[in-house]
């Protein structure tokens, strides 16, 4: 498989849907599948914050993590209102994660541009590879191959799946059963096929066992003994770039013994890491951090239900305020927003869509009524 690594310098090209004299960063023109092979060997670790909607991908971006992590959890939440139990399909999902790459390549441009008539700057943004959630495939082999589709031509840079029965469900809900190795394996070599068939060979594969703390699969083994077990024969395969355990606590202890016991075959293996929102961090006295889970092998971590868990502390406390105050609530969200040398990009929702870049590329375009010109003159200290 090639390696085309990120490049160390921010070289900016002209594209096509910039006006001219407008830039992107070169690395726009190349494969987000090849972007995250380079960050995974360049980089010590490389850190997704899950989201589940363009405008979560588009801030990741803004602030410039390196990757998005889209979670199946937090789709099932945030699209459907439902929990993580294979309640959605993979049409569903894969159309999510194909606005999202969309999105964020869109927003490129649109930071790109930034807004010349308000005397804001550009800012030259990479896009970073997003990695989907395929759970367990949603069926059998051909619906891995269609899914598999779905995503690689989407523009997704890698994806998971796991070895659990369907209809499976959340890594941290009790109750889960795996199906067998070879089945496993079969899902593994038909999303490898795919990808190589469509052209993408550096399409990112991870292989997820739940073997941990599975209360029936067909094997005699259980707990660390399977999850291990599981872990060498997919590797054995040849197939997972990453291997990914879940772990059923923060225990630290859990993480060390697993990628240990790996790396007695495979001193090279490379796994994921999810830094869950399950776990209540936030009690442990010594938190396994991310530099130390590099240290160990983990080439990329993330947070599934960040995002989430963000919205509903944001949004609740502006319904709260909101309750009790009325409109006051929301003028205190405004004040925070707009306080000086505070940097969120969504306080104007104007700026952050791309109204900017619209009026830009309609006029050079000659769509009508896109230019300046036809923007009604309004005070800049009273609208957004």
């Amino acid at each position: 498989m090639s390696r085309v690594a990120v490049p160390h310098t921010k070289q900016l090209v002209a594209s096509p849907l910039l006006p001219d004299g407008f830039k992107v960063p070169a690395s726009r023109f190349v494969h987000p599948s090849a972007r995250m092979r380079g960050l995974l060997d360049t980089e010590p670790f490389l850190f997704g914050p899950g989201v589940y909607d363009p405008m979560g991908a588009q801030l990741v971006m803004y602030y410039g993590f390196k990757a998005v992590y889209f979670s199946g959890y937090s789709f099932a939440i945030g699209h459907l209102g439902t929990t993580d139990m294979d309640l959605y399909s993979s049409v569903e999902i894969a159309d999510a994660a194909r606005r999202t790459v969309s999105g964020l390549r869109k927003f490129q441009l649109t930071m790109a541009v930034g807004d010349p008539e308000k005397g804001v700057a550009p800012r030259h943004l990479d896009i970073p590879p997003v990695i989907v959630d395929m759970d367990g495939g949603y069926g059998n082999i051909f619906n891995v191959q269609r899914t598999t589709e779905l995503y690689v031509t989407a523009g997704v840079a890698a994806a998971h799946i796991e070895d659990q029965v369907l209809p499976k469900r959340c890594g941290h809900i009790g109750g889960k059963a795996l199906i067998a190795v070879n089945e496993m394996i079969g899902k593994l070599r038909m999303a490898r096929a795919v990808a190589d068939d469509l052209g993408n060979r550096d399409f990112v594969i991870i292989a997820r066992t739940d073997g941990l703390s599975a209360v029936d699969a067909p094997e005699s083994l259980r707990h660390m003994e399977l999850a291990v077990d599981r872990g060498l024969r997919y590797l054995d395969s040849g197939i997972p770039d990453l291997l990914w355990c879940e772990f059923p606590t923060s225990d630290r202890g859990a993480v060390e013994t697993f990628s240990e016991q790996i790396k007695k075959r495979f001193p090279d293996a490379r796994f994921a890491f999810n830094w869950s929102s399950s776990f209540k961090w936030f009690k442990e006295p010594n938190p396994i951090t991310f530099a130390e889970l590099g240290e160990m092998g983990v080439k990329f971590i993330f947070i599934t239900l960040g995002a989430q868990h963000a919205e509903g502390y944001g949004l609740s406390a502006l319904l709260q305020a909101m309750s009790k105050d009325q409109q006051d609530g929301y003028i205190a969200l405004q004040r925070k927003e707009f306080e000086a040398g505070q940097d969120f990009p969504t306080k104007s929702h104007h700026f952050f869509s791309g109204v900017p870049y619209h009026h830009l590329v309609g006029k050079a375009f000659d769509a009508a009524r896109l230019g300046q010109e036809f923007v009604e003159e309004l005070p800049e200290d009273r609208v957004v």
